[in-house]
């Protein structure tokens, strides 16, 4: 062979290798492509499949809050469902209701349910590491601390730990997962709290109604207002509902009795036993007009139902027109005063509070005489503890010094005259309790 044809095949022999290299990296390249492509794949089909199994947990969500299902059971599902996304390994949801209060624990070595929220991470508005806190606590064995918010006002504390950290685009979208789960079960929880404590606030609003009507019964339709006898009443309640009571009743064509009443406290409770006051002592009326058996049985009867939890301080008088007299009793109440005959005095004459005790410890009946051209005013201790700007309280001096000089003029005036002097006293303060003033004259 010759030289010629030896180098011919040598260079075909290089060439074929050569082929035969580049056919296989060109072969790899394609097996590393399809590779890479199957591997997009299935990172993009799994990417997919969690993105839908995180729609439609949301989705199961809106419809359970749709549904109204408890609160319980919407704590239940954001459980199961970050367990099943994301398959945290610790997580602890705190929400604030009255005070902070863990509603969800699973995986942690301290039982959160009993653990108090650290005051440090109340005020949190941004995402932090447990980390970023100095110190060592329990709540350190989590990673991380997402709150919930709603405008501009923490709502809940998501505490989690162990999450998945393979990439940070997944720690990220699992945050925001969280994130958006938390505010959808959290607002909706918030929605219900606000609907029950309007349902709540619209019962009060009715069961005040009913109080202030059931109060308002307490008072007479009408009182009398003749030459020979006149009363006026004014009543000024501190709230919508007091616990302050007058009364106007007839005993007979000779005889009526007047009364003014105060009971410890406010509100319906008050309201209702002012009622049973009332109906107590119109029966009591019925069967006896003696003011010292009234008083005693009236005081029984507040001590059985309220226990000595409550008392009534109470003032009574009992007039008769033939005979020009009074009796009355004092028990525990501001002194009424009496105008009669160019003098001014106060009826004290009584016992202590209703209510407190059984029996009373003392009971005496006042008894005036010649009662023939008379005012009385009686009134609450709302009235004398108004007090102004500077803290000094109206007091029955101011009283003593206006029936001096005022005591001619017409019960109507006077009520007026008072309440205008009241105002102008307290200034921008407001009253402190309920005012009520019952005036009588005769003759």
């Amino acid at each position: 062979m010759s030289g010629r044809a030896a180098r011919s095949r040598s260079r075909s022999t290089v060439e074929k290798t050569r082929l035969v290299v580049l056919r296989k990296r060109h072969l790899r390249k394609q097996n590393q492509l399809i590779l890479n492509y199957m591997f997009t794949q299935a990172s993009l089909q799994k990417l997919l499949e969690k993105k839908e199994l995180e729609l439609n947990s949301l989705l199961e969500i809106t419809q359970a809050i749709n549904s109204n299902v408890p609160e319980e059971s919407l704590y239940k599902i954001f459980n199961f469902t970050l367990r099943s996304n994301l398959n945290i390994k610790k997580l602890a949801l705190f929400v604030l209701d009255e005070r902070w209060n863990c509603k969800v624990n699973f995986g942690t070595q301290n039982n959160f349910m009993r653990e108090r929220l650290d005051d440090r991470f109340e005020l949190i508005k941004n995402i932090h590491k447990l980390s970023d806190f100095d110190g060592n606590c329990s709540f350190h064995e989590f990673d991380l601390v997402i709150p919930i918010s709603h405008k501009s006002d923490t709502l809940a504390l998501v505490f989690v730990g162990g999450m998945d950290q393979s990439s940070a685009h997944d720690h990220d979208e699992g945050v925001k997962f969280i994130q958006a789960l938390g505010n959808i079960i959290i607002v909706a929880i918030e929605n219900k709290k606000l609907a029950r404590k309007q349902l709540q606030q619209e019962a009060f609003r009715k069961e005040l109604e009913i109080a202030s009507d059931v109060q308002q019964f307490l008072f007479p339709d009408k009182l009398p207002y003749t030459d020979v006898l006149k009363l006026e009443a004014s009543y000024l309640p501190h709230d919508m509902i007091g616990g302050d009571y007058y009364d106007y009743v007839p005993i007979n064509a000779n005889q009526f009795l007047i009364c003014v009443a105060d009971v410890s406290g406010k509100g319906i409770p008050a309201a209702l036993m002012m009622s049973n006051f009332q109906a107590s002592l119109r029966t009591l009326l019925r069967q006896t007009p003696n003011l010292r058996d009234i008083v005693e049985a009236l005081n029984f009867q507040v001590l059985e139902n309220t226990k000595g939890e409550k008392f009534i301080t109470f003032f009574a008088a009992v007039y008769d027109i033939a005979l020009k007299t009074m009796v009355y009793v004092n028990a525990g109440h501001n002194p009424p005063l009496l105008w009669h005959k160019g003098k001014l005095s106060q009826l004290e004459e009584g016992s202590t509070v209703l209510g407190a005790m059984h029996p009373l410890p003392f009971l005496n009946e006042g008894f005036l005489t010649g009662l023939d051209d008379f005012t009385l005013f009686a009134f609450t201790d709302g009235l004398i503890e108004t007090t102004n700007e500077a803290g000094e309280e109206f007091g029955t001096r101011s009283l003593v010094d206006y029936f001096t000089l005022n005591h001619r003029k017409d019960l109507r005036t006077i009520h007026q005259d008072i309440i205008v002097t009241l105002d102008g006293f307290k200034g921008r303060n407001s009253y402190r309790d309920d005012i009520t003033m019952l005036s009588c004259r005769v003759g």
